[in-house]
């Protein structure tokens, strides 16, 4: 196994941010209906409009919360105009490991319902 693998391994396992955000200011949910996979997001923002705590809920595969995981903590003090211009492309220079096709939405749901939130 390689060593983005077990990185994405070792966020499913033990997830960064997992838990509710009590007084968060966004918050959305998104579901994955061809796999069951769902993710919440909770968003605490500061007064210009950068993340000053972000947490997620959820329930799926590896690359659906090993995702959510990595997220929370790289967007952490990102402006909300940055984090809406965030695609896929960014989501594969984080996991770092080849996304098929079938597997794009489960990469992609935290980052969904994260812009869900800010929008």
């Amino acid at each position: 196994m390689d060593l983005y693998s077990e990185i994405i391994l070792d966020h499913f396992k033990h997830p960064q941010n997992k838990g509710t955000l009590k007084k968060a200011d966004k918050e959305a949910e998104e579901i994955n209906t061809s796999c069951g996979d769902e993710i919440k997001v909770f968003i605490k923002l500061n007064k210009e409009d950068y993340i000053e705590k972000i947490m997620f809920e959820g329930q799926g595969c590896a690359i659906s919360q090993a995702t959510a995981s990595m997220l929370t903590e790289k967007l952490l003090g990102k402006s909300k105009t940055q984090v809406l211009s965030l695609d896929i492309d960014y989501i594969k220079s984080i996991l770092k490991v080849p996304i098929g096709m079938g597997r794009i939405k489960c990469a992609t749901l935290a980052l969904s319902a994260i812009k869900r939130a800010l929008s």
